[in-house]
């Protein structure tokens, strides 16, 4: 059986390479700058022999130049030595083929909807987005492409704010330059009370954004 014992993600950051692999919430990621498409494609060949040798499978994205490897365990909700092995492994064929890391790179995108009466509202983006619901009811993308969808529950309208806002989960390390560049770049910190578990911003206009990281949160 399977090891579903959760890991703390301040212990899977230590155990992991650091030129690869970030800790993104409840997700492993790491994104590889290659020379050309053919070693690209060689080295999703060998992460995908290993991954089965492993049973254990990531999603990996192969584009122009660049791979994207993340890892989690869906069937304890969270991150586990499994995940951790599989980091090791791609990092090894990683340095077999002379790929390196390119940890900017490794970010996630989620998308957060305020709303009143979240089983009214869920239905319909589930619908226009064409999306799955999950477990936990939050919405995702089945083609593993696109952005995932929470709900934040009000507790009365806020009208004077945007109901909508994006999360950008970015490796612990970077967070603090990602927002001095968004304050530079003409927005402005709303709060950082909750740093660094999240930052929130806004551009000029008022639109806010969270600038977030896996720390201080519950299993960090």
């Amino acid at each position: 059986m399977a090891d579903t014992s959760l890991l703390r993600h301040s212990d899977v950051t230590a155990a992991v390479d650091s030129r690869h692999w970030r800790v993104l919430l409840q997700s492993l990621r790491a994104t590889f700058a290659t020379p050309d498409f053919s070693t690209a494609a060689a080295f999703v060949a060998r992460i995908a022999t290993a991954a089965d040798a492993a049973n254990h499978h990531p999603d990996v994205v192969l584009r122009w130049g660049q791979v994207t490897v993340t890892t989690t365990s869906h069937d304890a909700g969270g991150l586990t030595q499994r995940d951790v092995d599989l980091a090791a492994t791609v990092s090894a064929l990683a340095d077999e083929l002379g790929v390196t890391g390119d940890v900017p790179r490794s970010e996630m995108l989620e998308i957060a909807v305020d709303a009143l009466d979240i089983p009214a509202v869920r239905p319909f983006w589930a619908a226009v987005m064409g999306y799955d619901v999950t477990a936990a009811e939050d919405l995702v993308d089945p083609a593993g492409i696109g952005p995932s969808i929470w709900f934040q529950q009000m507790d009365s309208p806020r009208p004077q704010r945007n109901r909508i806002h994006f999360d950008v989960i970015v490796a612990h390390d970077h967070a603090e330059a990602r927002v001095a560049a968004a304050v530079a770049a003409g927005g402005h910190l709303v709060s950082d009370e909750r740093a660094p578990a999240f930052w929130v911003l806004a551009d000029a206009e008022g639109n806010e954004v969270c600038v977030c990281t896996w720390q201080a949160r519950g299993r960090s």
